[in-house]
């Protein structure tokens, strides 16, 4: 038998996933109903991504060597990249997307311009799946619809996936991602040449931060906030445009966006011969709210456990066996993700702890050990007394700030 695997969503999870398959030689099928999509988002990418998806580098926007973090009273704290080759790079959604579905159909997966509508289940042991979706690729909105059968499918289509639904996943809490592309003149792009900015405040986001990311000819200016009322989310936005404002002289804006991002992973990630990856799997992070190399890593180790359970594409992998990939990303990636919750929980809960965040982040050890374990995505194992330390100034950066205080 030859297997045969959907995978719904192109963004870099679904293209990740996709290539692993067919670069195995198992039948792939990448359905994308958007194929000019572009995602609301910060859009950074840590360098390992670089290296480790072989991502070329006309596609990163700008290298951001320098981030300055801004406190809810206006202390600017710069958290520079010392090390040569080093950077966070910067992208647009719809260029980076594009490239990595591009070059997951050049490798063989059959690219479909369809909205996936249903999933109709398997009535026996290794009985098909049925997807029921539009086609979209003779240019009709409401497009054609067609049925097409495989032995897995991978939900790799976001925080509102289809495929989560199907398979009753489960719900999450989500944060909304409000953003504003803005061109500026050349005299205030020159600025963020390769620097990004970050601001924390109760005026600018009540749970997580604000920010100002540059890409190629624009800034893109946003805001992440758990409150998903519009109201309060112009509100926000107001409030990053104003404390922003002196850099963004002459600014026009370009186009408006919003997404959800999920807050924690679904209750269930794999069902049946369905795994969920990505923004549909609940990947993204606390705390940095990182979302690109995580989705694209869990469908790749998703995709990678399907090539080894099937003996490339020889048999049908089980439930269980599909499962192995959430016990691998959980003891690859479970540790991150509790700390950065632990970060967000103490230092984003007051305007007060925000004040000592920023303020903790002027120590030259606390921002060589944030860059390594962002660029590299590994907590780099650290001099015991420099922990120690790090420990001290943390606890004194709270004291300072009245940030003790229940």
């Amino acid at each position: 038998m030859a297997l045969r695997v959907a995978v719904v969503g192109s963004g870099p999870a679904g293209s990740s996933a996709a290539e692993t398959l067919v670069k195995a030689g198992i039948e792939t099928y990448l359905f994308e109903r958007k194929l000019d999509n572009a995602k609301p988002c910060g859009g950074a990418i840590p360098l390992c991504m670089v290296d480790e998806f072989d991502l070329p580098l006309e596609i990163i926007d700008r290298q951001v060597r320098k981030m300055r973090m801004i406190s809810p009273s206006n202390v600017e704290v710069d958290i520079n990249i010392k090390n040569e080759g080093e950077y966070i790079g910067m992208c647009r959604r719809e260029v980076l997307d594009g490239f990595m579905r591009d070059r997951a159909a050049k490798l063989g997966a059959k690219l479909i311009n369809g909205t996936v509508n249903k999933l109709d289940f398997p009535t026996g042991a290794n009985q098909p799946y049925t997807i029921h979706y539009a086609d979209l690729t003779g240019g009709r909105a409401e497009g054609v619809m067609k049925t097409l059968q495989v032995d897995l499918v991978i939900g790799a289509d976001g925080a509102n996936s289809r495929i989560a639904k199907e398979i009753k996943a489960g719900d999450y809490n989500y944060a909304i991602a409000f953003q504003e592309r803005i061109r500026l003149p050349d005299e205030y792009m020159a600025y963020y040449q390769d620097r990004a900015e970050m601001y924390v405040g109760d005026d600018v986001s009540t749970d997580f931060y604000a920010w100002v990311f540059p890409k190629y000819d624009h800034v893109a200016v946003g805001t992440g906030t758990m409150k998903v009322n519009q109201a309060d989310i112009k509100k926000l936005q107001a409030g990053i445009r104003a404390r922003a404002a002196h850099r963004l002289v002459g600014g026009e804006i370009i186009k408006v966006e919003a997404h959800p991002i999920p807050e924690h992973p679904r209750p269930r990630r794999v069902v049946g011969r369905v795994a969920l990856v990505g923004d549909a799997a609940g990947t993204v992070t606390k705390s940095s709210g990182e979302g690109i190399y995580f989705a694209a890593k869990s469908a790749r180790m998703c995709a990678e456990a399907i090539v080894e359970f099937s003996n490339n594409g020889q048999r049908i992998p089980t439930e269980d066996e599909l499962k192995i990939y959430l016990k691998r990303w959980d003891k690859a990636y479970g540790m991150t993700y509790k700390v950065l919750d632990i970060l967000q929980r103490v230092f984003y809960r007051s305007d007060a702890t925000r004040e000592a965040f920023v303020e903790m982040c002027a120590d030259e050890d606390v921002q060589q050990m944030t860059f390594d374990s962002y660029l590299y995505k590994t907590v780099v194992p650290m001099n015991p007394l420099k922990q120690i330390k790090i420990t001290a100034k943390t606890i004194g950066s709270l004291i300072r700030g009245n940030a003790l205080a229940p």
